[in-house]
């Protein structure tokens, strides 16, 4: 009695898993029947997006294919108007920034200017302003020879000078 009880469990079990290997294998199908239909809908609707096996079509889908690819470009129109207003803002920008950076450049002339006539008449060397710039001083800013004369020193806590 008990081999029997034995062998109908098993056997139902065979039985439940196999139906549920079917059923899940029976799913799958349909499911990727449903994913292969969508596929051929969704390329057909390109195709006609595309201007393409538009023979089938009634006057009704025209006008909604029209309708579509005119919002299509609506959008492509306002994002191509977005990108130009963010580049024409940006180019704006740059060039403010250029001018008050090259104001400044200005300024901090000036600034340099004033401070080297008041270092050249502290060491009483300015005679006059076109005197300054022959002496010493180059026509761009820069200074071409100084009286000045630097040294690197380094020193050790607690111990010599090396140069």
């Amino acid at each position: 009695m008990l081999s029997a009880i034995e062998r109908y469990r098993a056997h139902s079990r065979e039985d439940s898993i196999s139906t549920k290997m079917e059923q899940d294998i029976e799913g799958g199908e349909y499911e990727a029947a449903w994913i292969s239909k969508r596929i051929e809908l969704i390329e057909a609707s390109k195709q006609k997006l595309l201007g393409k096996n538009l023979g089938s079509c009634s006057l009704d889908e025209l006008h909604e294919l029209e309708g579509k690819l005119e919002e299509s470009l609506h959008s492509i129109r306002e994002r191509k108007a977005s990108q130009n207003r963010t580049y024409f803002i940006s180019y704006h920008l740059l060039q403010e920034q250029m001018a008050q950076l090259k104001e400044k450049e200005r300024s901090l002339t000036k600034e340099n200017e004033a401070l080297r006539e008041k270092y050249l008449k502290c060491k009483g060397l300015a005679k006059s302003p076109t005197a300054t710039l022959g002496e010493g001083v180059a026509h761009n800013g820069a200074v071409q020879h100084s009286d000045v004369e630097t040294k690197l020193c380094i020193r050790c806590p607690g111990r010599g000078t090396y140069t």
